[in-house]
């Protein structure tokens, strides 16, 4: 159930967003034809531009509604996934208001227009959402919007949950009470904490008596006959229903509910990437991005090849078989750094800080990362992708996924030049099992944004590390 004041706030919202994109039109229209007079805007009066913004301000909020970008959950959401669905709207948004103006045969509509009129509503409206998000969170955390919490049960993933509630206080949840068959109050190390109020019996007579927005239900799978009840009676009082699932401790990520007919099937793992439309908008991403670097490149890595012959014996480029996308190997390529070896011991023996199979130019070439420019190739024949978890040798995995729990899971996706791991300073003789929680979370989070926020904390870190031999 969503009380007046979140129906409020999402009122709020729709004249918000269409009162920003009033402001990124006049924005556009005064650094189009007044600011710089870089355009000449033909027989369209300024009336008829305005028109057509108004139009798109009121599509645009409808399809707000269809990507849930007013939904009431939003407040659990971090402001990187927003981002991403205020891109997809507006995406959406300016590319139907092209086939409006083609449809009515506007011809004279300057196509600049439409898209710095596009770039600004990007930067307004994320501008004004970020503001006033962090302003919701600010009343929020001061007991302003709240939204009130039953949850059933009190063992310990109830109290689990409540400790959540309460170390986020930004998100405006608030727990009035716990429901038990089994305990009338909780343990002396959990003394303090909010009530039990009653038998989950009481639930009827509680929601009718007290405000209650949402019921979490926190019990063990040995209570699952009591689950028909509690959802009768919830969506007899119109609440919202929770359910933290017994099998929490199993799933290891956020499960992902898919149809056979009729019959629900529960995977543990929902991984954005094995969407189509996400795989071919990363693939093509990757494909772009990697010829850009390797043209970019070139002289560099011409520089590099010919150093590396005059400074040691062996190939130019070093070959190693790495375990890619669902568990293939593949070979990647790196500017050979070490002294020529056999196949067993580059394989099979890690890197130290002062290995001594390393040449003196290829020492610079590992702290600077510049060994690795090759791997744009790996990337554009599609054995690697620009962002992703860092690939392991075939010896090397065979111990990790014996050693490391989960440790499997990168292999969901293509590996990449540079991963979250990296950014967040572990490479080299780092953790593995640290690394690959990164990973994991990679995996299960990606989005277009977050692989440009990767590769823009890549160059902001710098290519250097201290971890890198």
């Amino acid at each position: 159930m969503i009380r007046g004041n979140e129906k409020f706030i999402i009122k709020i919202f729709n004249c918000c967003d269409f009162i920003a994109i009033q402001i990124a039109f006049l924005c556009t229209w005064w650094l189009k034809f007044m600011a710089f007079n870089v355009g000449d805007r033909g027989h369209i009066s300024f009336e008829i531009y305005l028109f057509w913004s108004i139009v798109y301000g009121i599509f645009s909020v409808f399809v707000s509604y269809f990507m849930t970008l007013y939904s009431s959950q939003s407040r659990r959401l971090s402001f990187l996934k927003e981002f991403s669905t205020i891109f997809k709207v507006h995406f959406v948004s300016i590319v139907c208001l092209q086939s409006f103006l083609f449809v009515f045969r506007v011809i004279d509509f300057s196509r600049s227009f439409l898209f710095l009129y596009f770039i600004n509503i990007i930067l307004v409206v994320t501008l004004y959402r970020f503001l006033l998000k962090l302003t919701l969170k600010y009343f929020r955390a001061r007991g302003y919007n709240k939204r009130f919490i039953l949850i059933i049960g009190a063992g310990e993933l109830a109290i689990k949950y409540y400790h959540q509630v309460r170390n986020h206080p930004q998100i405006g949840l608030e727990v009035i009470g716990f429901l038990d068959d089994f305990k009338q109050e909780h343990e002396k190390d959990h003394r303090g904490m909010t009530e039990i109020i009653g038998k989950i019996n009481d639930l009827s007579l509680i929601l009718e008596e007290r405000i209650v927005d949402e019921v979490v239900v926190a019990l063990p799978l040995h209570a699952y006959e009591k689950y028909e009840y509690i959802v009768q009676i919830c969506e007899k009082n119109g609440v919202r229903l929770f359910i933290i699932p017994g099998l929490h401790t199993i799933f290891p990520a956020r499960p992902h509910v898919e149809m056979l007919g009729d019959i629900p099937l529960v995977t543990i793992r929902d991984i954005p990437l094995d969407e189509l439309r996400n795989s071919i908008l990363k693939r093509l991403f990757d494909i772009l991005f990697s010829i850009f670097a390797i043209v970019g490149t070139f002289p560099l890595m011409a520089i590099i090849a010919v150093i590396i012959k005059l400074t040691s014996r062996g190939p130019l480029i070093f070959k190693q078989e790495r375990i890619g996308k669902n568990r293939r190997p593949f070979m990647m390529y790196k500017f050979r750094s070490m002294k020529q070896q056999t196949s067993e011991a580059s394989n099979t023996e890690w890197t130290t800080k002062d290995d001594p199979r390393k040449t003196k130019f290829g020492a610079f070439l590992r702290k600077t990362s510049l060994d690795e420019l090759p791997q744009f190739f790996n990337v554009l024949k599609g054995d690697m992708s620009i962002v992703g978890p860092r690939p392991e040798r075939p010896y090397f995995v065979e111990q990790f996924k014996e050693q490391i729990p989960k440790y499997m899971v990168k292999h969901h996706v293509r590996p990449g030049i540079t991963g979250w791991a990296q950014v967040n300073g572990l490479r080299g003789d780092t953790s593995i099992s640290k690394r690959i929680i990164y990973d994991i979370f990679y995996i299960e989070n990606w989005t277009f944004v977050f692989d440009l926020k990767i590769i823009i904390k890549t160059f902001i870190n710098g290519l250097i590390s201290k971890n890198a031999y």
